[in-house]
């Protein structure tokens, strides 16, 4: 296997001399040459020139059929000619101001008109910022301190969802979640403050919450969870979930940073399961940087600087710019039912057809996914959570993950993806094409 890997390497290497010499350059100025942990890849990254459509192509002249499309968010593909005009009108404008514009009156009301949970919004930067407000208002509102988080759930980068979410299989206590940091130097008070619970396990969920009904304020999870490949959670559990949380009087947070492409209202539409709170990014931003929480109005009052003023203070020196808030507009009016049901056809024929190879070659393999959304883990198990996911083998990733590199396709380190509007049977089976390729190559 080892050696399989290396000759991929030593292939991708033969192809990116000018990326190779742009990394080098880069580890002078930045810690490893990054400023993004999910751009970084063994030997190192390509470096883009630029990317449309469907395709990326890098400083050596390499072309990628891209289903990565930068962590989901780039639904429309790259350079979409109508985010590039709304975007160009508005540049002449100006970027940013210190006051609110129309654009995010507009954008915000497409929200609330589209996402079962959001009576009111508010925009950040980033997913990150958009579940640390999520959390603050939680709290303030609940008069609570805990949170609770899923083990293996990513949150963004922000302190109290910064647990248990990328730890080493050989980590993990063998009798259940606990609170583990993700790196040192992590405050106590803070994993003491977060109750960490099983995925798609109503049982051992509703002890705990009954246990610390009286602590917790919130408990934040994804119904389509981005780190288990997009797996989505079983409709019972959600339900499950929902009822436990509405009956104890602990407000609930849906993360659609990424599963707010399955469907127009996001994931809670499509499985019918209305949080308390939902927090959103990626797409909402027609790939300029983006985040935005909201919910039941009279929990997002606590924002209100209208009359007493508010009893959170919220800033941000480029929330709702306006060249986010009309690329996003630009992105979200394409959106419409015929596509979101063309993409999840798609992702659909896209999950039976990488099925059928790997069986043509007797490789154990779960490819798991929702709608325009895939992913593939090399097990035999069914993949429902974190331990699930983590028993797979990671190395086989790796090698399909720069296999496809060398084939001229782009997909995430992890080997999951996404499906974009310019997406069509042609690319899929471009896909599924270059996968038997890397797998008879695995195999050979």
């Amino acid at each position: 296997m080892l050696e399989k890997l290396r000759r991929e390497i030593d292939l991708f290497v033969e192809k990116h001399p000018r990326s190779r010499i742009s990394q080098f350059e880069s580890e002078k100025h930045l810690p490893g040459g990054s400023s993004r942990g999910t751009s970084y890849f063994d030997p190192f990254p390509f470096f883009v020139d630029h990317g449309e459509g469907h395709y990326l192509h890098d400083v050596d002249g390499n072309r990628y059929l891209d289903f990565m499309i930068n962590a989901t968010s780039l639904i429309t593909g790259h350079a979409d000619p109508l985010v590039v005009k709304e975007l160009s009108a508005q540049v002449r404008k100006g970027v940013s101001f210190s006051h609110p514009t129309d654009a995010q009156v507009r954008l915000a009301g497409l929200l609330c008109e589209r996402i079962p949970s959001v009576e009111s919004v508010r925009f950040v930067n980033s997913g990150t910022e958009a579940t640390l407000n999520a959390i603050r208002v939680a709290r303030a509102f609940s008069g609570k301190q805990k949170i609770a988080k899923f083990e293996g759930g990513y949150h963004g980068s922000n302190e109290y969802v910064s647990v248990s979410v990328n730890t080493p299989r050989e980590k993990l206590d063998p009798g259940g979640p606990k609170a583990i940091p993700e790196f040192p130097g992590m405050s106590q008070a803070i994993l003491d403050d977060v109750l960490v619970l099983p995925y798609n396990d109503l049982k051992v969920c509703q002890e705990n919450l009954l246990r610390y009904r009286n602590e917790l304020s919130c408990v934040i999870m994804e119904p389509v969870v981005s780190n288990f490949g997009y797996a989505p959670a079983k409709l019972e559990f959600l339900r499950g979930i929902r009822d436990l949380t509405e009956e104890l009087g602990i407000l609930l947070i849906y993360d659609e940073v990424q599963s707010f492409r399955v469907a127009p209202g996001g994931a809670q539409e499509l499985f019918g399961v209305v949080p308390d709170l939902t927090t959103l990014g990626k797409v909402i931003g027609g790939g300029m940087p983006v985040g935005a929480f909201g919910g039941r109005a009279d929990v997002m009052a606590l924002y209100d600087p209208t009359g007493a003023g508010p009893v959170i203070g919220h800033a941000g020196t480029f929330n709702a710019n306006p060249m986010t808030m009309v690329a996003g507009e630009a992105v979200i009016q394409q959106l419409t039912p015929k596509v979101y049901a063309r993409l999840g056809r798609l992702g659909g024929i896209l999950r039976s057809k990488l099925e059928a190879i790997f069986g043509e070659f007797n490789v154990e393999v779960q490819v798991t996914g929702v709608e325009s959304l895939f992913g593939i883990h090399f097990t035999s198990e069914e993949v429902v959570d974190n331990r699930s996911m983590l028993r797979g083998d990671t190395d086989m990733k790796k090698l399909l993950f720069m296999g496809l590199l060398n084939e001229g396709v782009l997909t995430q380190a992890k080997a999951a993806g996404s499906l974009s509007t310019l997406t069509t049977e042609t690319e899929v089976d471009r896909l599924v094409s270059a996968t038997r390729s890397v797998v008879d190559r695995i195999k050979g």
